[in-house]
C-alpha cells in the first residue's frame, strides 16, 4: 500500500489499521515524513514502521508497539509514549524534548545524538541501548535502567537520576554536573573522565567502578559505596565523602584536597601520591592503607 493510503488509513481510525495489520503482519509501513501530530495512536501497532523524519508532536503513543521502528530524525516533541514498546527502535538524532517515556521499553534502541532535554523517562528500560552523545539535560530519569548501555559523552546536566541503574554501562566522558544521583547504582561501570561536578551521589553504589580521572569536584558522595573502585587520578577537591566506603579503592595520584572524609573507610586503599591537603580525616579508617608519597592534611609528605 502506498504511503499516502497508509496515512489515510491510520487517520481514519484504529479499527481499519488493526484490520490491515492483521492481514499484513510482516509489513513495514512507510510513513516517512508523515504528519501525525496530536493524533491518538495509543496501543497502535507500528512495529517496523518507517517513521523517519515524521512529525509526531504531542502525539499520543501510549502503549503503542514501535518495536524495530525507524524514528530517526523524527519530531516527538512532548509526545506521550508512556508504556510504549520501542525495543530495537532507531531514534538516531530524534527530537524528543519533553516527551514522556515513563515505563517505556527501549532495550537495545539506538538514540545516538537524540535530544531528550526535559524528557520523562521514569522507570524506563534503556538497557543495551546506544545513547552516545544523547542530550538528557534536566530530564527525569529516576529508576531508569541503563544496564550495559553505551552512554559515552551523554549529557545529564541537572537531570534527576535517583535510583537509576548503570550496571556495566559505558559512561566515559559523560557529564553529570549538578545531577541528582541519590542511591544510583554504577557497579562495574566504566566512568573514565566522567564529570560529576557538584552532583548529588548520596549513598550511590559504585563498587568496582572504573573512575580513572573522573571529576567529583564539590560533589556530595556521603555514605557512597566506592569499595574496590578505581579512582586513580580522580579530581575530588571540595567533595563530601563523609562516611563513604573507599576500602581497597585505588586512589593513586587522586586530588583529595579539602575533601570531607570524616568517618570514611579507607582501609587497604591505595593512596600513593594522592593529595590530601586540608582534607578532614576525623575518625577515618586508614588501616593498612598505602600512603607512600601522599600529601597529608597538614601539607607534609608521607614517606
Amino acid at each position: 500500500m502506498a504511503s499516502g493510503e497508509l496515512l489515510a488509513l491510520l487517520k481514519w481510525g484504529a479499527i481499519g489499521w488493526v484490520d490491515w495489520r492483521s492481514r499484513h503482519p510482516q509489513a513495514e509501513p512507510d510513513l516517512s515524513a508523515a504528519d501525525l501530530r496530536e493524533m491518538d495512536l495509543s496501543r497502535v501497532d507500528l512495529s517496523k514502521a518507517n517513521l523517519k523524519r515524521a512529525c509526531l508532536v504531542e502525539t499520543n503513543l501510549a502503549r503503542a508497539n514501535l518495536k524495530d521502528a525507524n524514528l530517526s530524525r523524527a519530531n516527538l516533541y512532548e509526545a506521550n509514549l508512556i508504556g510504549a514498546d520501542l525495543t530495537g527502535a532507531d531514534l538516531t538524532d530524534a527530537h524528543l524534548i519533553g516527551a514522556n517515556f515513563s515505563l517505556a521499553e527501549l532495550q537495545g534502541a539506538n538514540l545516538r545524538g537524540a535530544d531528550l532535554r526535559a524528557a520523562n523517562l521514569y522507570s524506563a528500560n534503556l538497557s543495551l541501548a546506544d545513547l552516545m552523545a544523547a542530550d538528557f539535560r534536566q530530564a527525569n530519569l529516576r529508576l531508569a535502567d541503563f544496564s550495559d548501555a553505551n552512554l559515552m559523552k551523554a549529557d545529564f546536566t541537572e537531570s534527576w537520576l535517583d535510583g537509576a541503574i548503570f550496571t556495566g554501562a559505558n559512561l566515559s566522558c559523560a557529564n553529570f554536573s549538578q545531577a541528582g544521583l541519590v542511591a544510583a547504582h554504577f557497579p562495574k561501570a566504566s566512568l573514565y573522565r566522567t564529570l560529576f561536578r557538584e552532583a548529588h551521589l548520596v549513598r550511590a553504589f559504585l563498587v568496582g567502578a572504573v573512575l580513572v580521572e573522573a571529576n567529583f569536584e564539590r560533589s556530595n558522595l556521603s555514605w557512597a559505596n566506592l569499595s574496590r573502585a578505581n579512582l586513580s587520578g580522580a579530581h575530588c577537591s571540595g567533595a563530601n565523602l563523609h562516611g563513604a566506603d573507599l576500602s581497597r579503592a585505588d586512589l593513586r595520584q587522586a586530588d583529595l584536597q579539602d575533601v570531607n572524609l570524616r568517618s570514611a573507610n579507607l582501609s587497604k586503599s591505595n593512596l600513593a601520591g594522592a593529595d590530601l591537603y586540608k582534607a578532614d580525616l576525623f575518625a577515618a579508617n586508614l588501616t593498612q592503607a598505602n600512603l607512600q608519597g601522599t600529601t597529608m592534611p597538614d601539607g607534609s609528605l608521607h614517606p
